[in-house]
């Protein structure tokens, strides 16, 4: 798919035929945008604007020098946003290109963040005149969207907390393997949040990016900066709630183990008795009572009774 944005009687348009392309002026081109895009559309758009984009393992390099790279009148940026695909998140690559205040970016998936960010264009066409409008669009929008998502997971985190707490009947496997899908879902925000903030930074440190726009830069450093506090605090409150649900599991196993060491203890009087009586020596006048067997039953039982006794006054039950 490729989205072509320019600017038309002081408006932004949109065409989305790439045989129109040479129509448009290239003074007028703000953003052109291609997204799973066929390889026709993708070496045209590179030899019409003679660009290069990064191929998707570039762009999921970590070096410094893959991330961000300035040339005489070129930014070549690559970035990672998070896709949400059956309920889990996952890294969508996008290669961005920024020359001569002309956008253009390359990915493979259907982004939210894309996809809002073309909701605020819309709305207000009239304000976005160059790329690097839309650049800082995107990058606030997906600082938005990535703090709804720590949002949404502190909320998921708070639930589990009260289940753990509140339910009994609970399922100590389910929890635990929530707890390590919250964990790395929060471990993947936190490294989405640094490469916002490695690439918010090398833009200001850029040349190339006009001074004028440099305030919504230091104003995307605060929030990220806000993100990553919260980020922080989740990952805190998931180990103590891992802590506390270990905790709960030590618990109830030393409640098993006590009951069964009661239940030994219990019965060792009983089994000494039994044992006693039932050596095989000549010389054991017991043997001898009529009563000698009821007088073992209510020894044993007696015993136990008692060691119960016992253990209840020194509130080991």
């Amino acid at each position: 798919m490729l989205r072509i944005y320019y600017k038309k009687d002081k408006r932004l348009a949109k065409e989305t035929d790439i045989s129109l392309l040479r129509a448009i002026p290239i003074m007028d081109l703000v953003w052109v945008d291609l997204q799973n895009s066929t390889v026709e559309e993708k070496v045209t758009i590179e030899t019409y604007f003679d660009i290069k984009y990064s191929s998707k393992e570039e762009s999921a390099e970590i070096e410094s020098s893959s991330r961000f790279n300035e040339l005489d009148d070129e930014l070549i940026i690559n970035s990672n946003f998070l896709s949400l695909r059956n309920q889990d998140f996952d890294y969508c690559p996008v290669s961005i290109v920024l020359e001569k205040g002309i956008l253009f970016t390359y990915r493979d998936d259907d982004l939210k963040t894309f996809g809002e960010s073309v909701k605020k264009i819309r709305s207000n066409p009239g304000s976005f005149t160059n790329g690097y409008q839309i650049l800082l669009t995107v990058l606030e929008t997906g600082i938005e969207q990535d703090a709804d998502i720590i949002e949404g997971l502190a909320k998921d985190i708070a639930d589990l907390n009260k289940r753990l707490t509140l339910n009994r009947k609970r399922s100590d496997e389910e929890i635990l393997l929530k707890i390590a899908s919250f964990q790395n879902h929060n471990i993947m925000m936190r490294e989405n949040i640094v490469d916002k903030q490695r690439l918010v930074s090398s833009l200001m440190k850029s040349s190339l990016f006009p001074e004028d726009y440099m305030n919504v830069l230091r104003i995307m450093m605060k929030d990220i900066g806000s993100l990553i506090e919260h980020n922080k605090f989740a990952f805190e409150r998931l180990e103590y709630l891992q802590d506390t649900f270990m905790g709960l599991i030590n618990i109830e196993q030393n409640r098993v183990i006590k009951i069964f060491t009661v239940a030994t203890v219990a019965f060792m009087p009983p089994t000494l008795i039994a044992s006693i009586y039932g050596m095989n020596f000549r010389a054991m006048p017991e043997l001898d009572w009529n009563l000698g067997y009821y007088l073992a039953l209510i020894l044993m039982v007696l015993s136990s009774v008692l060691t119960l006794l016992y253990f209840k006054k020194k509130d080991w039950l």
